[in-house]
């Protein structure tokens, strides 16, 4: 990763931790506003890996409750449908 990628990713986890700390699931928006005012390259770098780490945590959640309602003997949650095919 470039020093710009890094700057981005490490701030990216720190904010993702503090939105749980602050109950406000948006707020990296408000963080990614700031970066955009003084640097639009770490903006783009910045939301490039709040969108991934997001990502990667939704899908880490799918797959604890898939798990879980296997072996709970229950009807496991639906992915997502899948829009690019229409």
């Amino acid at each position: 990763m470039s020093f710009i990628q890094d700057l981005a990713d490490q701030l990216a986890k720190d904010v993702i931790a503090a939105q749980d700390e602050l109950q406000d699931d948006r707020f990296y928006e408000q963080v990614g506003r700031v970066l955009l005012a003084a640097s639009p390259t770490l903006n783009e770098a910045f939301m490039t890996s709040i969108r991934i780490r997001l990502a990667e945590k939704r899908g880490r959640d799918f797959l604890a409750r898939v798990l879980k309602a296997k072996r709970e003997g229950a009807k496991a949650p639906e992915a997502p449908k899948d829009l690019s095919a229409q």
